[in-house]
């Protein structure tokens, strides 16, 4: 994994998204309740705090989790809920290390289909169903990841050419069309009452 994304809207955060599997993952679970670019930029904060140029998953399974939320409390702090985010991280690191050998990218190199590649990434801590099919897009669209069915499994989000979610944005011009996307879902769901 190695190409150039542009989610964190920062170029540094941006290459160890591009270069991390980890990093991706974690950038798409503290992606919820704040701005995208402010969670796709969480993973280079935290590789920064911790002293290094990657994140590794046996290293932040394995960190006290009242020094980890320290780490993301850290001004400024990595998600507007730094110490339950900085568990959900534990969680999912804890979980790669169980099932992964802390290796990330293991979670989608030998699936044969996007149905097994979806019920891989749903199981991890902090991923629904939605969450899941957006890291499936993102993975199909940008990262070169598709199992026969990748589109199908990830729903609308795999569609071509559509501005639904991170798995769409390639420089500031999709990011515009994804945010208004995601107004124009807001007020629907507001003006039908949900």
């Amino acid at each position: 994994m190695d190409v150039t994304l542009h989610l964190a809207q920062d170029p540094e955060a941006d290459a160890l998204l591009g270069r991390s599997p980890l990093a991706a993952l974690v950038g798409m679970l503290l992606d919820q309740q704040v701005p995208m670019e402010w969670a796709f930029k969480g993973p280079a904060t935290i590789a920064q705090r911790l002293g290094t140029d990657d994140l590794d998953a046996h290293e932040i399974a394995a960190h006290e989790p009242e020094a980890f939320a320290a780490l993301l409390s850290q001004k400024p702090a990595v998600h507007r809920y730094p110490g339950s985010m900085a568990k959900r991280i534990q969680q999912l690191c804890q979980y790669l290390v169980e099932h992964y050998d802390g290796d990330a990218e293991a979670v989608w190199t030998d699936v044969a289909t996007g149905k097994d590649l979806l019920k891989r990434l749903a199981e991890l801590p902090g991923f629904g169903k939605q969450k899941a099919q957006i890291f499936l897009a993102l993975l199909g669209k940008q990262l070169g990841v598709r199992p026969t069915g990748w589109r199908e499994a990830a729903g609308s989000y795999g569609e071509p050419d559509s501005f639904r979610s991170v798995a769409d944005i390639t420089g500031p011009e999709s990011l515009v069309k994804v945010r208004a996307h995601k107004q124009e879902m807001k007020a629907a769901a507001k003006a039908s009452g949900s």
